[in-house]
């Protein structure tokens, strides 16, 4: 008891902000992209500037990303001090190992996400994999925002991830930005069939698909964009697989409706079954 009376104190504690923190949902973009500069990548170049606004409009305490890349049997919270950088991707040329990204954690931060989620286990086996480390690099390129991973359970239904969100909501008013990473459309065997044959073309249904999701989110239709797979008659092409798309649950999760919602990325894709809209709301 007195363990939880202490956490409880710790907890209210934590400093509450005048302006609550943004949310954000973004790709973590194609790991064959992370050697390219800025200059050769207008999407790597879109997360630096918004990284300088951000850091500018708000005091970031911490961040979490929800990473499509940790991938769990019940929910995981990070509470590593040091955030170990995790290659989580094979057969690549050696300069994309030669990249590195070396991010302090938060475990008083990561603490107070096992607060708001009692389901929630510690753990200390995991790290930054390429769900973050890519995007976080370009977003917050001196590494001096601490940020630890929150995995997703993949064998939850959609309703479980929304709830989360909705749970860690009072962490926007103490200076934690929730990051979800992932795409919106990411089909990997599709693409595979594709790529493997050098041929990066899209397939043609990938803009239909994207346009609706961005509908969705525009008109906050949180009952479609939960019953994706069903919702539309895309759904499951788009989606095969939870990891990538649930991160939206979560950012959604933590928004409320009078949130103001914005793409700060939305081109056209140039790879077959992917997407790499994104957006903040605040």
């Amino acid at each position: 008891m007195d363990k939880l009376i202490a956490l409880k104190k710790y907890a209210e504690a934590l400093p509450k902000q005048e302006r609550k923190m943004p949310v954000l949902f973004t790709s973590h973009g194609n790991p064959m992209d992370i050697p390219l500069s800025r200059d050769k990548r207008p999407f790597w170049n879109v997360l630096y500037e918004l990284g300088k606004d951000l850091k500018a409009d708000f005091e970031i305490k911490a961040a979490v990303i929800i990473s499509a890349h940790w991938c769990t049997r019940g929910t995981f919270v990070n509470i590593n001090a040091e955030q170990k950088q995790i290659y989580d991707y094979y057969g690549f040329p050696k300069e994309y190992y030669e990249v590195f990204y070396k991010a302090h954690g938060a475990p008083d931060v990561a603490q107070e996400v096992k607060r708001l989620l009692p389901s929630a286990a510690e753990t200390t086996d995991w790290g930054l994999d390429h769900g973050a480390w890519p995007m976080l690099m370009h977003l917050f390129p001196d590494a001096g925002i601490p940020v630890f991973e929150l995995s997703i359970d993949y064998y939850a239904k959609p309703e479980y991830h929304y709830e989360l969100g909705r749970q860690l909501k009072a962490l926007r008013n103490k200076g934690v930005l929730i990051i979800g990473s992932g795409a919106l459309i990411h089909n990997l065997r599709l693409a595979g069939q594709k790529m493997f044959k050098n041929d990066f073309t899209p397939y043609g249904w990938e803009a239909e698909y994207d346009e609706w999701i961005a509908r969705q989110l525009n008109e906050w239709n949180i009952s479609a964009i939960l019953n994706y797979e069903s919702s539309h008659p895309l759904g499951k092409m788009a989606a095969p697989t939870p990891d990538h798309f649930v991160p939206v649950l979560y950012s959604l999760g933590l928004m409320d409706e009078k949130d103001e919602m914005k793409f700060f990325y939305e081109a056209e894709t140039s790879l077959p079954a992917f997407s790499e809209r994104s957006f903040i709301a605040f």
